[in-house]
C-alpha cells in the first residue's frame, strides 16, 4: 500500500500560492538533494485541476531532458476533479464523482499502489485529503520569508494535530519539516 505524501514550499507566514515568485531567492544544491530523495520513492502523483491544467499544458511538450521533466512524464498521475470531464496527458488517470467517490477511489488507488504517492501543489485537495485521513506525511520546505498575501496551506480548517517525524535546517535558513496526522481531525 502507498504513502500520500504532501510536499509543499510554504513561506513563514503559510502562504503556498506562486512560490514561483519567493522560493527561487533560497533554491540551493542541498534542497535540489532534499527534493531528488523525496522523488526516488515517488511512484505516482496526484493533483487537483488547476494544477493538472498548468502543469500539462507546461510538461507535456516540454523538451527538458534532465530534473522534473521526464519525472513527471512518465509517472502515473492521478487528477482529483469535480469539473474535468476527461485528462488527455499521458499516464494520467481522471478521479472524479462525489466526495464519498472520490475518496473510495482514491483508498484503493492507495491500496492498489507500491511506494509514495506524492501531491504538490494543490493546497484545497490536501486539505480535503487530512480531513478523509488520507495524508501520511505532510513535508514542508518553510521559507524564512513573509510574504503576506496568497493562498495559505490551511485555511478555514478544522484543528488536525500533528507529530513532527523530522526536521533539519538547510543551510540558507530554509527548514525541512516531516509531520504525520497525530490521529485524526479535532
Amino acid at each position: 500500500m502507498a504513502s500520500i505524501i504532501s510536499n509543499f514550499f510554504i513561506s513563514l507566514d503559510g502562504v503556498v500560492e506562486s512560490p514561483d515568485q519567493w522560493h527561487f531567492d533560497y533554491w540551493s544544491d542541498e534542497m535540489g538533494g532534499v527534493m531528488g530523495r523525496g522523488m526516488a520513492t515517488c511512484t505516482g502523483f496526484l493533483m487537483g485541476r488547476t494544477l493538472y491544467e498548468e502543469w500539462s499544458a507546461y510538461w507535456a511538450d516540454n523538451t527538458d531532458d534532465d530534473g522534473f521533466g521526464p519525472f513527471i512524464k512518465a509517472i502515473p498521475k492521478y487528477v482529483v476533479s469535480t469539473t474535468l470531464t476527461e485528462a488527455t496527458w499521458e499516464n494520467t488517470t481522471l478521479v472524479t464523482g462525489s466526495p464519498e467517490e472520490i475518496e473510495a477511489q482514491l483508498r484503493a488507488i492507495r491500496a492498489d499502489t507500491d511506494g509514495d504517492i506524492g501531491i504538490s501543489g494543490s493546497a484545497t485537495l490536501v486539505r480535503s485529503l487530512l480531513a478523509m485521513g488520507l495524508v501520511d506525511t505532510l513535508a514542508l520546505l518553510m521559507h524564512p520569508v513573509v510574504v503576506g498575501s496568497g493562498q495559505r496551506l490551511f485555511e478555514d480548517t478544522a484543528k488536525t494535530p500533528l507529530t513532527l517525524l523530522s526536521s533539519t535546517t538547510i543551510a540558507n535558513g530554509v527548514l525541512h519539516l516531516e509531520y504525520a496526522p497525530a490521529g485524526g481531525v479535532v
